[in-house]
């Protein structure tokens, strides 16, 4: 109150007609107040989400009962917004999908044909497991996918002496045969260590290039990863005058490209450092360890063999998979009027086809019932996207996101991809330390807000920053798929970090190439957008669009 206090004694003894300026500065400090209690709330909650000390999900209901406490806003219609629909609708499906053991039969699949080569098999297992991972959770392909792969390892590292012992145990009779006397040759310890290295180093590249791919593959959909879905929902909630111009074919557009390089980059790397530069070896153009190679083989095929032909179950799922995937596409895809505009049918009238009475027929088993949703579904998630859209709206309708702009303004000297590179890279190490959800829940507020004060399309930083969230590589902390690969054992923490950081910077790079080219066209990169209406007079007038790329 010293505050109000002195700005009625200065309007006193200024003018009397000043006492009209009280209730303007009472309205002043009242902002200040809200903005600094939205900022305290912010803070504890970025302090709880990076130290857990409570669950995620926890947390994410603080501003139920301080927001409203703070008389900030009511924050209830925050936590199911068409956001979480999407999310929920995306799980529902990847559980489907695990159920009926679609994704293995995929899998299985797809390395029959690649082949189990060295060099070939880690590509066909980052392909298998990328893919799957843009549809079904990054967590459950790397828990699907690591078994399978050791199981190959297992057979392509076995020694002949281990294959003969294994034959003699399956052969009904043992033969003995009488051969000459002689002392038995002592095994060569170098070539045997040398091998065993080797052995220990396919292990390891095998086993990161699987939680590696999963991260990478959840990138390229939007609802491949949680925080893509973040993005959504923040840029509609932030923007909501925008004409989604974040949709699931805009958002595959710009990310698809990106995974398809930063997958192939990974995929060199990982050869380089595990399996060495001899690419002839790599590739196993002289036809040593065929019969390795033949058994491996086998184990993946008699795996596909196990899961017998494809079920109605499985058909049924494939078809309505691709339903949705074509649904998702053309709802708004920018390009041409989608299904999305046509117009919808009103809640009575869905009415008219569902049927009055029980029918006679007797109807199969679904394909997914209460009890599998209820165990596989993620409400922890779903409750934390909740969070992060509350703490978005709290920050806007508090005056804090226009206040940290203002405070942001002095970056507009600096030439746009440095900032989205700088940016980028922040968050990829953020990232390492906590949750990739709750980074990008903290960190896109402020970003929008940063874009907003400098003129700034607002996509030009939220995008790549995004993306970057799902650079976790160098920590098994950072995400489930690096934790379930790490208790696999054959990794040591400083592994993981030799191979995750210099990934790090190759995923960064990418992506920044990709927010700098192909984004532009996509997004309208270009123009500082009308429905981003903070200080959109300004920036039109003075033509401060800061825009400078690396390629016109």
């Amino acid at each position: 109150h010293l505050g109000l206090t002195s700005c009625v004694t200065l309007g006193k003894s200024l003018n009397p007609k000043c006492v009209s300026l009280v209730p303007d500065c009472s309205l002043s400090l009242r902002s200040c107040l809200q903005e600094a209690q939205c900022a305290y709330a912010i803070i504890l909650m970025a302090l709880l989400w990076c130290t857990e000390a409570l669950p995620l999900a926890v947390t994410a209901f603080f501003p139920l009962i301080l927001f409203p406490m703070m008389s900030i806003m009511e924050v209830c219609v925050e936590y199911l917004k068409d956001t979480n629909i999407l999310f929920i609708g995306g799980l529902l499906m990847a559980i489907t999908v695990e159920k009926w053991n679609l994704h293995k039969r995929i899998a299985l699949r797809v390395l029959l044909i690649i082949g189990v080569r060295p060099a070939l098999l880690i590509l066909g297992f980052m392909i298998v497991t990328a893919f799957l991972s843009m549809w079904i959770s990054n967590t459950a392909t790397t828990a699907m996918m690591v078994p399978i792969a050791h199981a190959v390892l297992e057979q392509l590292h076995k020694s002949p002496e281990q294959k003969d012992v294994e034959a003699a145990t399956l052969t009904p009779f043992l033969l003995l045969h009488p051969t000459e006397s002689g002392p038995i040759p002592p095994p060569v310890p170098e070539e045997n260590e040398q091998k065993k290295r080797e052995h220990l180093r396919f292990s390891q590249g095998m086993s990161l290039c699987v939680c590696y791919a999963a991260s990478i593959g959840g990138i390229a959909t939007l609802t491949g990863t949680t925080p893509n879905l973040v993005l959504q929902g923040q840029v509609n909630s932030l923007f909501p005058d925008n004409p989604n111009v974040v949709n699931f074919a805009s958002w595959f557009g710009f990310a698809f490209p990106t995974v398809i390089i930063l997958l192939l980059l990974s995929w060199v790397w990982l050869q380089i450092l595990f399996l060495g530069f001899n690419f002839r070896k790599n590739f196993n153009c002289g036809g040593k360890g065929r019969e390795q190679e033949r058994a491996a083989y086998l184990i993946i095929q008699n795996e596909h063999k196990s899961l017998g032909p494809m079920s109605f179950a499985e058909g049924a799922v494939t078809l309505l998979f691709f339903l949705l995937v074509a649904l998702w596409f053309t709802r708004e895809p920018g390009f041409f009027k989608g299904w999305g505009n046509v117009g919808s049918l009103n809640d009575p009238a869905s009415l008219l086809g569902v049927p009055d009475a029980q029918g006679k027929l007797k109807a199969p088993p679904a394909l997914l019932d209460w009890n599998t949703v209820n165990k596989k579904m993620p409400w922890n998630i779903v409750f934390l996207l909740g969070g992060g859209f509350a703490l978005a709206k709290g920050s806007e309708k508090s005056g804090l996101s226009k206040w940290l702009g203002d405070k942001l303004t002095p970056l507009s000297s600096i030439p746009s991809p440095a900032v989205a590179f700088i940016l980028s890279l922040l968050v990829a190490t953020f990232t390492e330390c906590t949750s990739n959800v709750a980074t990008t829940t903290l960190f896109l507020p402020i970003l929008a807000s940063m874009a907003q004060a400098i003129c700034l399309n607002p996509l030009y930083v939220m995008l790549p920053c995004t993306m970057a969230a799902s650079l976790a590589f160098m920590l098994p902390v950072a995400t489930p798929p690096n934790a379930i690969v790490f208790s696999f054992g054959k990794l040591k923490v400083c592994d993981m970090a030799k191979a995750g950081f210099l990934l790090n910077i190759i995923g960064v790079l990418t992506i920044s190439l990709a927010i700098n080219t192909w984004a532009y066209p996509i997004f309208k990169l270009d123009q500082f957008p009308s429905w981003a209406h903070l200080n959109t007079t300004i920036c039109h007038v003075n033509g401060q669009f800061n825009s400078s790329v690396f390629f016109p």
